[in-house]
């Protein structure tokens, strides 16, 4: 099994920039979808990103244009470039394998108003 561990949380004003990184104890070359999730305070985990082997992405509707998912498989991470936060973003955001149903445990992204 896959180790997940997550970096590059933290506090930052509303409009500010934060890249997530997510390292991988093993090869993710064989693992076809890798994601970002998150879940706020009161609320369910929701899916925020996915990107496939191939390069192929997908987001939610609320971070289209601001976030930007990315994977380098020869250094078994994957990244989420996170651009022009509001407050909304506020959440723990997980890496995940999701078909594989690995996660890491998850990193603090606060965005103050």
């Amino acid at each position: 099994q896959v180790q997940l561990v997550e970096s590059g949380g933290g506090l930052v004003h509303a409009g500010g920039s934060l890249r997530l990184s997510c390292a991988a104890s093993g090869s993710i070359n064989s693992i076809n979808v890798m994601g970002w999730y998150r879940q706020a305070p009161g609320k369910q985990r929701e899916y925020v990103a996915t990107i496939s082997s191939g390069g192929r992405t997908n987001y939610v509707e609320s971070v289209k244009g601001r976030f930007t998912i990315s994977r380098d498989n020869a250094k078994n991470t994957v990244s989420l470039q996170m651009n022009s936060l509001k407050p909304e973003d506020t959440a723990v955001y997980y890496c995940s394998s999701p078909i594989l149903n690995y996660w890491g445990q998850g990193t603090q992204v606060t965005v103050s108003s």
